[in-house]
């Protein structure tokens, strides 16, 4: 039974799909007219063949396209030119003094402790009994 099937495939992947996609509406027409028959389901066959070949051509093509782009060298993308899309110039800023890491690392220790004060004091509240 299996080299039956096998012989079907083969000789319906030798066909041509246009050709195979025309013949799409007699049977569908035909599989829509329910009745119950041989010919009925010989039709409903033949439909799932046609759509077997048809979802079978789109996931070729699906996967052909998924292994083309994965072996295909990636272009650099262009540098753009136009001065309005570059966004503005980083210019350096002469007026400030230039800070170097020692004050950086002082300043953010400094802070640090200030912050740990901070968490840890409390107010003290006092309560007296009303008279």
């Amino acid at each position: 039974m299996e080299r039956l099937l096998l012989k079907i495939a083969r000789q319906l992947n030798g066909l041509d799909e246009a050709s195979l996609m025309a013949l799409w509406p007699q049977y569908l027409e035909r599989v829509h007219d329910f009745d119950g028959s041989q010919e009925w389901e010989e039709a409903a066959i033949m439909l799932s063949l046609l759509q077997a070949v048809r979802n079978k051509n789109q996931l070729f093509n699906v996967k052909l396209a998924e292994k083309r782009a994965a072996e295909a060298p990636r272009e650099p993308k262009p540098k753009d030119i136009r001065p309005w899309r570059q966004g503005p110039k980083k210019r350096p800023d002469y007026d400030k003094p230039p800070v170097d890491n020692r004050a950086r690392r002082m300043a953010r220790e400094i802070l640090q402790k200030q912050e740990e004060r901070a968490a840890h004091s409390a107010n003290i509240l006092q309560f007296r009994p009303l008279d």
